[in-house]
């Protein structure tokens, strides 16, 4: 099929009208293309910060129906949501925690309404409700984000993903648009096997980033040297670490030296969360120290340093987390930070990952005490889940929960979603005629309503945001004020109320079995434990070795063989220095020596003096003269001229 000029332009216009862009980036008109115009099933492999959610919804606003999006990230689902609804687009999600009459709300709007867009998480898709109300649906797209996770040699698999292909026979003429940042080769082939594609279509986006400097140093002391990157390099940055207590260590230590910081992970609250992400989003705060909570979603272009001071556990973990740098395609650094210890760390997270079965097994038997689950019972039951509070009662380890957790969630057993903040909802029950009465026999509650319906557009037939906080400020008076008049409102079945709450949970995928019935499959365990040991591998493998690019490392691990040297890189520098001529060397050797005649300067400052060498080779001209003698270093890091040449 050829595709016109005038067809483009429909897209080219959508684009323009809702997100002020002028053109598309690489591969997504392409891509459009061969989805929205072929109606072709189509995988498309775009590199953290490709702009993947564009290439699902401008299509989608040029078609009749809705397009369901199943994603795993009920932050991300969210944010998309809030995004598509600012500029006009409705757009509703689905997930575990919601209620019946809220779900059933969303589904309906679908239906009988003009929403364009129905984020969902997987495990929502074999309930009753969904497959009933899918059959009363108009679909246009079927989008599938985060599509490794469909892939049992994924990094991140999830079986609720494998339910997509009975939703895909209920849609034979949809076609599906399967996105991911992070697939290799085989795990992209059985993605599009999963998702039973007619015919292979990929479009892969190269995995190179060119403007991404990708630095590794073994070192012991990380937060000198980091201090060192930070003060050397101006401009927004991350700074990931292993876990919640290092994220708040770090960000003191960093105030303490003078650079805005603050730390973030998933046990905050909402609030805090909320408020630091806008601090560091409007550049109030510099640094934001993490764990890998933070980033996903978070669409900052202008990520100047993304630090990892631990090491993650998989090639296609960190190159996901280092490129929210550099997304204006500017300059930018990834430096990863590591030591023996890490090494040692990441092999005994390996073996924590794996608990034997019979832990596994009792781990489970705890859930169906815990929930006070009958054998047989449950299937379909979501329960808000409190890992501190399971984990204590019984006597667990708390990072071995979570991996037998893993273990029972691959296995179809359960699922689990992360740590999900729902503000304050608010739906009228009664229709405009009914609540004009009710107001008139109520004179008390006449004011409060009338609030209601000035500030939340759409509440007689959406579930609508409501901030009680803000309404307090504003009328000045108590947030418990507020409170009183919602749950009387609810009460008296004039509006349903949905008070806010933050809570991670639990979903049964099938009943309760007894001990014998539960079976850990092979692939699930055996195999996984296999693939896992790679990645983790993997992950030490390019630590270690600096004789290759590290950008060449990294796109080799995703399947091109065609990679070139960045030329930036700690490996390319180290190369590059090696390379050059006596010639060179005294040329340097004598500038250096003129530079720090007058005064000492730290090698960050002698390197922003010259100009002409890169710091590596600096320092090993540096390193030349302290072994001669000529110069030497304090414990503050100064180079100092000790004896005249």
């Amino acid at each position: 099929m050829t595709i016109t000029t005038t067809t483009m332009s429909i897209y080219s216009d959508i684009l323009k009208k809702y997100w002020g862009y002028d053109s598309f980036r690489p591969l997504q008109e392409d891509i459009i293309r061969s989805v929205a115009d072929l109606n072709r099933d189509t995988l498309g492999l775009l590199p953290t910060g490709g702009g993947k959610s564009i290439i699902f919804q401008v299509p989608a606003l040029s078609k009749n129906g809705t397009c369901i999006v199943i994603t795993p990230l009920i932050a991300l689902m969210k944010d998309q949501v809030e995004n598509l609804r600012r500029r006009n687009i409705k757009a509703v999600a689905v997930y575990s925690g919601m209620t019946q009459l809220e779900i059933q709300s969303a589904y309906d709007s679908c239906i009988y309404g003009d929403t364009k867009f129905l984020y969902m998480s997987p495990e929502r898709l074999s309930t009753d409700m969904f497959i009933e109300k899918l059959k009363q649906m108009t679909v246009c797209i079927l989008a599938i984000d985060e599509a490794h996770c469909i892939s049992q040699w994924g990094y991140d698999f999830r079986p609720s993903y494998l339910k997509i292909a009975t939703i895909r026979e209920m849609l034979p003429n949809v076609p599906v648009l399967a996105l991911t940042a992070t697939a290799t080769p085989e795990v992209a082939d059985d993605i599009q096997d999963k998702l039973m594609f007619k015919e292979k279509n990929l479009f892969k986006k190269s995995f190179a980033r060119k403007n991404l400097v990708y630095i590794v140093r073994k070192i012991s002391d990380k937060n000198t040297y980091l201090l060192r990157i930070l003060n050397s390099q101006p401009g927004s940055g991350i700074v990931y670490v292993r876990n919640r207590r290092r994220t708040k260590e770090t960000a003191e230590f960093l105030q303490q030296s003078g650079i805005s910081a603050d730390f973030f992970h998933a046990g905050l609250t909402q609030e805090y969360k909320d408020y630091r992400q806008d601090l560091w989003k409007h550049d109030r705060l510099r640094i934001i120290c993490s764990t890998n909570a933070f980033g996903m979603g978070i669409d900052k272009p202008d990520v100047r340093i993304v630090v990892h001071t631990d090491l993650p556990d998989s090639v296609e973990g960190y190159f996901q987390e280092a490129g929210r740098g550099g997304r204006d395609e500017k300059k930018a650094y990834a430096v990863l930070l590591y030591d023996e210890k890490d090494i040692a760390q990441l092999r005994r997270n390996f073996t924590m990952s794996f608990p034997e079965k019979e832990y596994i097994k009792r781990v489970y038997n705890a859930l169906g005490s815990y929930y006070q689950i009958p054998i047989g019972g449950a299937k379909g039951r979501v329960f808000t889940f409190r890992l501190f509070d399971f984990a204590n009662k019984y006597g667990f380890n708390q990072l071995q929960v979570l991996s037998a957790l893993k273990i029972l969630q691959r296995n179809g057993y359960i699922e689990t979603t992360d740590e999900v903040f729902t503000p304050s909802k608010v739906k009228f029950t009664v229709g405009r005629e009914d609540l004009y009465k009710f107001q008139v026999a109520n004179a008390k509650f006449d004011y409060f309503i009338k609030i209601l319906l000035r500030s939340h557009e759409g509440i007689f037939t959406n579930y609508t945001i409501v901030d009680e906080h803000k309404i307090a400020q504003s009328e000045r008076c108590s947030v418990d004020v507020v409170y009183g008049y919602l749950n009387k409102l609810k009460q008296v079945n004039i509006i349903d109320y949905i008070p806010q709450k933050t809570s991670p949970y639990l979903i049964y995928c099938c009943e309760r079995l007894e001990d014998k019935s539960l079976i850990i499959k092979p692939e699930t365990y055996d195999l996984l434990k296999e693939k896992y040991e790679q990645r983790i591998n993997a992950m030490i493998k390019y630590c270690l070795n600096d004789q290759v690019c590290r950008s060449k490392q990294l796109v080799s691990y995703f399947g091109e063989t065609d990679g070139e040297d960045c030329g930036e890189c700690d490996v390319c520098r180290s190369k590059r220095s090696k390379s050059l001529n006596s010639k060179d060397f005294d040329t340097a050797f004598d500038m250096i020596y003129k530079t720090l005649s007058p005064s000492p300067l730290r090698l960050e400052e002698l390197t922003a003096r010259l100009g002409l060498f890169d710091q590596d080779f600096i320092a090993e001209v540096v390193k030349k003269m302290i072994g001669e003698e000529i110069a030497s270093v304090d414990k503050d890091s100064y180079i100092t001229i000790i004896n005249e040449i």
